[in-house]
């Protein structure tokens, strides 16, 4: 089967590949080509550089225009490959997991300062609400030695591709899944709660690039009216949760910071330290305490 790409080699395939993605006005038309052909060849950088010359296969060429057409339509690259790196670890996607992005690793951030700060004399509890891929949850049992980590998550499809991350990164024994809304199958205490919740407000989503509101999924980004419907239910049910001198640590979408620790203040916890900002300076996550009795 003839393709755009049959009788090129690696190195036209790519400038050919790029052409494309930029005529179809794509952002990072360079950078996507060239994982997307390192993905169709089954060579990193250095082998796409080593072997710029050689032609492609028939089979290469197919998958090739594949990945090209899936992309022009507007399938973000992590959904093609099925993978997306997250805290430098790779994390296997599902169609009920969200991509993970680079924003959501300001939680990630926060979270091992608190803890590092507080210094408990044991390997803390760590509980990952709304979990998706594991990606958060994951990525903290990676940092922290000995903790134990709880991931809850209304789809079984998300839960089995976190359990299949755990397993892939060396953390199926130190993490559990549950099947439940927010935290309510969850027994407590807990040292650190974490959440990456559905934020968007429902009328937003419409308006969202084709990579989000075609790709990912609505249960993961829907926070209904106004935005706060999940945090509505996780904060109160993470307060009752938490140990003393826990924290709980969410992610926040633009402009939502103040509501959410009125939200966290309201449940009882203490505002202890101003939100984190992300890369574009967009306060990104929120947490606060639990206070000792």
């Amino acid at each position: 089967m003839s393709t755009p790409f049959t009788g090129l080699s690696i190195e036209s395939a790519r400038r050919a590949l790029a052409a494309q993605l930029k005529a179809a006005q794509l952002d990072e038309a360079e950078l996507d080509a060239r994982i997307l052909l390192g993905a169709a060849v089954g060579l990193d950088l250095t082998g796409l550089i080593a072997q710029a010359s050689r032609l492609l296969t028939e089979a290469e060429a197919l998958r090739l225009a594949q990945h090209a057409q899936r992309r022009i339509a507007g399938e973000p690259v992590a959904r093609i490959l099925g993978v997306r790196e997250f805290w430098g670890l790779p994390f296997r996607l599902s169609e009920a997991t969200l991509v993970p992005r680079p924003d959501t690793e300001t939680v990630v951030e926060l979270t091992l300062e608190i803890f590092r700060e507080r210094k408990t004399p044991h390997p803390p509890r760590i509980a990952d609400i709304g979990t998706g891929s594991g990606a958060i949850l994951l990525a903290l049992l990676h940092e922290i030695p000995g903790a134990f980590g709880v991931g809850t998550d209304l789809s079984l499809t998300a839960l089995k591709t976190a359990k299949g991350n755990a397993a892939s990164l060396g953390l199926a024994g130190r993490s559990a899944f549950l099947a439940c809304s927010y935290a309510a199958a969850l027994r407590g205490p807990f040292d650190l709660i974490v959440s990456n919740p559905p934020y968007i407000p429902s009328g937003e989503i419409p308006t969202l690039s084709i990579e989000v509101r075609e790709h990912d999924p609505h249960l993961a980004l829907d926070g209904g009216n106004d935005g706060y419907d999940a945090y509505r239910a996780l904060i109160p049910q993470a307060a009752e949760r938490l140990a003393p001198g826990g924290a709980l640590i969410v992610e926040a979408g633009r402009g939502q910071a103040r509501d959410i620790e009125a939200l966290m203040t309201a449940a009882g916890l203490a505002v202890d330290r101003p939100p984190r900002a992300d890369l574009a300076g967009i306060p990104r996550a929120v947490s606060a305490r639990k206070m000792p009795p």
